[in-house]
């Protein structure tokens, strides 16, 4: 069974920094398009960042310069870099595999700005 674990969620103060992990067991992310997502309590999960196998980058326009999505292939792991960080930031983070109809989901890190 595939398995997405994220970490690296916390409590962090306005204009701090957090680095989400993602690694996978029983799936090989290389050939797989890997994203982050993010759900507020009472919104919808809305896509944060996503990287493609080739390694080509998209981010939403709300973390666009203050986030880093990347990927490490011998690892089969994959981050988020977030720096800035704001209040509206707050929220339960998801990593993401995506490969034609095929979709895994982890179970999530809780990520809290607030002072």
């Amino acid at each position: 069974q595939v398995q997405l674990v994220e970490s690296g969620g916390g409590l962090v103060q306005p204009g701090g920094s957090l680095r989400l992990s993602c690694a996978a067991s029983r799936v090989r992310i290389s050939i797989y398009t890997m994203g982050w997502y993010r759900q507020a309590p009472g919104k919808q999960r809305d896509l944060v960042a996503v990287i493609t196998s080739g390694g080509t980058t998209n981010y939403a326009d709300s973390v666009k310069e203050r986030f880093t999505i990347s990927r490490d292939n011998a690892k089969n792991t994959v981050y988020l870099q977030m720096n800035s960080l704001k209040p509206e930031d707050t929220a339960v983070y998801y990593c993401n595999a995506a490969l034609d109809t095929l979709r895994y989901w982890g179970q999530g890190t809780q990520v809290t700005v607030s002072s």
